[in-house]
């Protein structure tokens, strides 16, 4: 610490002082400025929750992704695409490296992520409330979840009886790659993960863990189809809070990987890094980031206001204090 103390006060003796900028440098900078600023306007236009942190160097817009986005949605992604024309980068969501192998072990190994382990059943797991509300949704849409791995319950009542994933338009992260690719834009993904590692930790996460997230689907499921609706309207008028607060994106929020100890926290601290990192690059760039993990407590958006760095967007928590 004494070296990088006395090499610091060594280089501030020995440099001259830094002469005032010209006025085509000014001119320069102020047209930059400009610039930036035009591609936050048409970004922000979208109808897309956003954040932007600017720096000396430049400026990051952080787009909020909900996932699966209904058609009804009133949002313009055709002004994400214009800002993301503009960018300098792009970063975009965690790339999975599956190879031919990892597809084999899925074939081979698939029942034991869709079954409850031998001998058991849901009634050995859940408490009798729960069972109690998977019997009834059983009754309800003529299933059998006995021996349903809780995982693949909750999904099964999310995408086919809710039917969140019906009916829905390209994610904001689908028209942010198509558009960067279509103008050459540099894009690279937050992080890769390799399909050897995700499923070694899916095939080794107890029945347990999954308990919280069949919780929330049924909970969702039983609000009933008016939630998906609610919560892209939601999106699209900024109210992040409520957002977060639909039982939809709560149920999504509260499985697999994002709520495992070591994937989730891993998925997060990637985020938070190469925004980071982005900070300290000229121009813009644009990072497409799923709200849950910005704006959950403790994610993304506190962690980066914690570091100092000045965030300029709508109000993330249900709190005001900030």
């Amino acid at each position: 610490m004494k070296m990088i103390c006395a090499a610091t006060m060594l280089f501030a003796a020995a440099t001259p002082a830094i002469a005032a900028p010209s006025a085509a440098e000014e001119q320069e900078t102020a047209t930059a400025s400009g610039a930036n600023d035009e591609i936050v306007v048409t970004a922000r236009r979208s109808g897309a929750p956003m954040w932007t942190i600017r720096t000396g160097a430049g400026v990051v817009i952080l787009v909020g992704e909900i996932a699966e986005v209904p058609k009804a949605t009133p949002w313009r992604p055709e002004r994400l695409e214009g800002a993301t024309e503009r960018a300098q980068r792009v970063i975009l969501g965690t790339k999975a490296k599956v190879s031919p192998g990892d597809i084999l072990r899925l074939i081979f190994r698939g029942g034991k992520l869709t079954k409850l382990p031998k001998g058991s059943t849901a009634a050995d797991y859940l408490a009798p409330r729960q069972l109690e509300r998977l019997r009834a949704l059983e009754t309800r849409f003529d299933q059998d979840y006995t021996r349903q791995n809780f995982l693949m319950t909750a999904f099964d009542l999310l995408s086919k009886r809710l039917a969140f994933n019906r009916d829905t338009a390209d994610d904001a992260s689908d028209v942010v790659r198509k558009a960067a690719r279509h103008a050459n834009i540099p894009t690279r993904p937050v992080g890769e993960v390799r399909g050897e590692d995700m499923l070694d930790n899916l095939f080794a996460a107890a029945p347990e863990t999954h308990i919280p997230c069949l919780d929330a689907a049924m909970s969702a499921t039983d609000a009933g189809s008016g939630v998906v609706a609610a919560r892209g309207r939601a999106w699209t008028e900024f109210d992040v809070p409520t957002v977060m607060a639909n039982p939809l994106e709560d149920a999504l929020g509260r499985c697999w990987p994002w709520t495992n100890d070591g994937f989730g926290s891993e998925l997060r601290q990637q985020w938070v890094g190469a925004i980071g990192d982005a900070t300290r690059q000229p121009g813009v760039t644009l990072a497409v980031v799923p709200l849950r993990i910005l704006a959950e407590p403790q994610g993304v958006l506190d962690q980066l206001e914690s570091r100092g760095l000045a965030i300029v967007g709508p109000v993330w928590r249900s709190d005001t204090a900030r």
